[in-house]
This record gives C-alpha cells, structure tokens and sequence, in this order.
C-alpha cells in the first residue's frame, strides 16, 4: 500500500512540475508576442513623427531620421525625394513638427508586420507672417523586422 501511494504522489509532482513549466513556456510566449507587438506599434509611430518632422535648422539631422527607420521601398521612395525636401525646407525655413495621434496593429507574422497609423503635422514658416497650417495623415505601413529592429518597408496614405 505504501508503494502505491509513494506511486501516487510522484505521478502528481511530475504532473504538476510539468504543468509548471507548460506554464511557464506560455507566458513566457504571451510576453514575447506582447513584447513584439509593442516595437512595431512604436517603430510605426515613430517613422510617422519622423516622417513628419522637419525643420530647416536640422534637415539633414531629420532626413537620417527617416532613413534610419525605413528600408526597401519605403527607404527607396524618400531617398528619391530627399533632394527637393532638402532644397525646399532649407529655403522656405521650413520648421514642421509631426505629432502622433494613435497606431493600431493589424497583423503580426514572424517577421512581417502592418500598422494602421494617424498623425498631424503644423507647418510653420520662420520670418513669414503666415499662419501655421494643420495637415493631417493616415496611413497603411508594412514593417519588417531587420537585424533585431522593427523598419517602415511600405507605406501608403488612406484617404
């Protein structure tokens, strides 16, 4: 009788040391997939301020920015406009600062990521008497995860 019940308990704690670490694995997965969401809501958040933010005393500062937090097409597309933003901010004294107002996820998969993205920016013009202009965007963005960071690989404005 003894054995039996020595039988019994054993069957039990390696049942409940099993379920321990079954446990464990889970909320340790829970957490990373947590954890993963919320780099791509702030890697999407922060292209859109930096996308936005632009000032003619930093331009090149600002245009790294953007560049830093971007890859393939969405990298290629500012590349190829970064000459007339250089020239335009610089002699307009351009200063516009971007301002995030919410992100959503749409998707997670492995790698891939999309966000739902909506931001204003004030445009100002230094020694002009014009009034500060409101616009406002949202946007679709595709992220991928590249070297341990979450980059803007597409974006596009939702009407």
């Amino acid at each position: 009788m003894r054995a039996v019940v020595i039988g019994v308990l054993t069957t039990v704690v390696v049942a409940l040391g099993l379920l321990a670490v079954l446990l464990t694995r889970w909320l340790g997965d829970e957490q990373a997939v947590a954890a993963e969401r919320e780099a791509v809501i702030r890697a999407a958040g922060a292209h859109a301020v930096n996308l936005l933010s632009v000032s003619h005393d930093s331009v090149e500062e600002d245009i790294r920015r953007v560049l830093s937090s971007s890859t393939g097409p969405a990298r290629d597309a500012y590349e190829a406009g970064v000459a007339k933003l250089r020239q335009t901010t610089v002699a307009d004294k351009v200063v516009q600062i971007g301002v995030l107002r919410s992100v959503g996820l749409v998707s997670l998969s492995g790698d891939e990521a999309r966000a739902l993205v909506v931001a204003d920016g004030v445009i100002q013009w230094e020694g002009r008497k014009a009034a500060p202009r409101e616009r406002f965007h949202r946007w679709t963005m595709d992220l991928t995860k590249s070297g341990g960071s979450w980059l803007v690989s597409r974006w596009e404005e939702v009407p």
